[in-house]
């Protein structure tokens, strides 16, 4: 190889080790702002399910144990506590249950008495107009659970009208409206059941 060519050689190889030191710490120095952003974006997103000035912590930094997390019609994935001002006020419980179209994630708020203060979907994949609708910008049907509880609800009651219960379905998606109401019972007999574990250091103890 003539000394032109090893010139060559050496300048596209330096070169290549320049971008891709480049990248490297480009990475290394974006990485850490890209993790804050999606941080904060799943915050913004999951926090909304609870009422603004009812918590003054970072929830999401304080996960709750969950022992006995395979429920009756759902299974739960996570749990969080809201403190204000160093008291236990509420805890957001992540729970999945069978829909129609297939995994039906819920975000269920609940307070220090019991009562559903927040329900939110988080993921599912129900039909578009029909179990989809829950999510449709102006379908209120979701916010028909907040205020329950056990202690105001029966547990004969958590069930459609149609199978002796309390609440309406959505128009064309029983499955769907069976699957919601079933997890958010499962998630407020969970409380109930595991009080004194969600709230550590409550009045409940």
């Amino acid at each position: 190889m003539n000394t032109s060519a090893q010139r060559s050689t050496l300048l596209v190889l330096t070169l290549a080790v320049l971008t891709i030191g480049a990248t490297v710490l480009w990475q290394q120095f974006t990485a850490p702002r890209i993790t804050v952003a999606a941080q904060q974006l799943k915050a913004q997103r999951w926090l909304s399910v609870l009422p603004e000035q009812s918590y003054d912590n970072q929830p999401l930094q304080q996960p709750l144990r969950l022992a006995d997390a395979i429920l009756d019609h759902s299974r739960l994935l996570a749990g969080y506590l809201a403190t204000l001002k160093g008291q236990p006020r509420a805890v957001v419980l992540h729970s999945q249950a069978r829909g129609y179209g297939g995994p039906l994630d819920l975000l269920i708020a609940i307070d220090d008495s019991g009562r559903m203060i927040g329900l939110k979907v988080l993921q599912q994949q129900e039909t578009p107009g029909l179990g989809g609708q829950m999510v449709e910008p102006g379908n209120n049907w979701l916010q028909g659970f907040l205020g329950s509880s056990r202690q105001t609800l029966p547990d004969a009651a958590w069930a459609l009208k149609r199978d002796s219960g309390k609440f309406d379905q959505l128009a064309g998606a029983t499955v769907t409206s069976r699957a919601v109401i079933q997890a958010t019972h499962d998630a407020l007999r969970y409380f109930d059941e595991h009080r004194q574990q969600l709230f550590p250091g409550g009045p409940n103890e």
